[in-house]
């Protein structure tokens, strides 16, 4: 894979992933402000099936800002998140703090490239794709990588959290 969009090279997780010279493409689409779901247009607009294109979302675990990064053909299954990191209990993150802390617009929101590294839980099912379609850092904008590399350059964790 290589990087695709000249248009793409400005965000935070298109030059943190350049850096690292692992290996990706990017997808630009048009995005619809109208479209009810952010994860299930991009899979539209790049004609590949909700299991292949991940979500990232901010939850708070146990007073900890921690990524949830799932399916956008399931839904995050915050129990399983909790119990991922040892932690007892989770809920979603404040939309502003989430914001805030990422440097992303929700819906826009990359697991790569943040303003404050946070914990990372990517969902098991991934390690069953040979590669994943993640937010690059905006709407209408993914970065298609493989889940190994994903795993490598955020830390993070492999488990069970969406529920199908």
């Amino acid at each position: 894979m290589a990087k695709k969009s000249k248009q793409a090279a400005g965000t935070p997780a298109i030059v943190a992933l350049t850096a690292t010279g692992v290996p990706f493409t990017t997808h630009a689409y048009e995005h619809d402000p109208a479209h009810p779901s952010y994860g299930e247009e991009a899979a539209e607009a790049m004609g590949v099936s909700p299991t292949q294109v991940f979500k990232t979302l901010v939850t708070d675990v146990d007073g900890v800002l921690t990524v949830a990064v799932v399916p956008v053909s399931g839904s995050l299954d915050l129990k399983a998140l909790a119990s991922a990191v040892g932690g007892k209990r989770a809920a979603m993150a404040d939309p502003a703090l989430a914001e805030r802390t990422t440097g992303y617009v929700l819906g826009g929101i990359s697991p790569l490239g943040q303003r404050k590294r946070l914990r990372t839980v990517l969902d098991a099912s991934a390690s069953g794709q040979a590669t994943i379609c993640v937010s690059a850092g905006r709407r209408g904008l993914e970065i298609e990588l493989s889940p190994a590399d994903l795993v490598s350059l955020t830390g993070a964790v492999l488990a069970p959290i969406a529920r199908r």
